[in-house]
């Protein structure tokens, strides 16, 4: 990058940001340049693998490089079926069971893509030790699971990947009093990173239905990857590619994102900086605040 995004002030760690650089930096990053626009399924893993996670839709009040943006611009998502971004609809699905990005509701339980390399940090954050027989059963007497997960859970647990309709059937759910109580259990689940979508099946009214499947079956890898790597650890690294992303965030920012304790996200921020890979700014676009501002080139 040629441009020059940070300007100290006599005060070493002390940086500011216009928004001017702000949004010069995001046009980079998000890849809202023209020149950057992603135009093909490579593209688009090169995308994630390079941001670590985005987001699949914008979504409102959140922060974070997402798919749509990447490929239509930055711009509301079209209702038109027909628009041109909405090629992005067909990449996710095309590359659901191809296992280059890790595709799932899970930050703040909406459509998220995690590079590869990045998922082991996530895991190491969840409630899951490798054991897909037993630790689901332990947060559930524990209270931290609900019955309807852990009913969904089990289908694919005794049953292998199943589409939402045979998943419903399976887990007792077929009413439509149940849809509610069955679609917040799939998030619950994605969140917690237990289950992912890992395909398509023409099923349903639609003929169009996710294939779900167990995290630790499709990937059984990830639990040995994800061990060694503390809580702290993952924290720290999560913060840095989430910065490395916007550029500048707040800690309150960071935790609404993460849904960390806010004890936690200090602890994260003060490892970044701590390292030199982030410093902590008074202003940004003119705004007075505690900012966390990414140690840029």
């Amino acid at each position: 990058m040629r441009y020059s995004v940070v300007t100290h002030t006599a005060v070493q760690n002390m940086p500011h940001m216009t928004a001017a650089q702000l949004n010069a930096y995001r046009a980079h990053t998000y890849h809202l340049k023209p020149s950057l626009k992603l135009k093909s399924t490579d593209d688009a893993v090169k995308f994630v693998n390079e941001r670590g996670f985005v987001y699949f839709w914008p979504i409102k009040g959140v922060e974070l490089p997402n798919l749509w943006a990447a490929v239509a611009g930055n711009r509301p998502v079209a209702d038109a079926h027909d628009d041109p971004g909405h090629v992005t609809w067909g990449w996710k699905d095309s590359l659901l069971g191809a296992r280059q990005w890790f595709y799932a509701k899970v930050l703040r339980g909406k459509a998220t893509m995690i590079s590869l390399k990045a998922l082991k940090y996530f895991y190491a954050l969840s409630e899951n030790y490798g054991d897909m027989h037993n630790d689901y059963l332990l947060q559930y007497e524990e209270g931290r699971l609900t019955q309807e997960a852990k009913a969904i859970f089990e289908a694919l647990l005794n049953h292998g990947s199943l589409d939402t309709i045979a998943l419903r059937r399976e887990a007792r759910m077929t009413g439509s009093e149940s849809n509610t109580r069955f679609e917040r259990a799939l998030t619950e689940l994605q969140v917690g990173l237990k289950i992912l979508p890992v395909g398509v099946a023409q099923a349903g009214a639609w003929r169009y239905a996710f294939i779900y499947e167990l995290v630790d079956r499709w990937f059984p890898d990830l639990a040995a990857t994800a061990r060694p790597i503390g809580r702290s650890e993952a924290q720290a690294h999560l913060t840095n590619l989430y910065l490395k992303s916007v550029g500048v965030a707040t800690e309150a920012q960071i935790t609404q994102l993460f849904r960390w304790k806010p004890e936690e996200t200090q602890q994260a921020c003060k490892a970044v900086v701590g390292r030199r890979k982030a410093w902590r700014a008074e202003k940004v676009a003119g705004k007075q605040g505690e900012w966390i501002v990414t140690h840029l080139p």
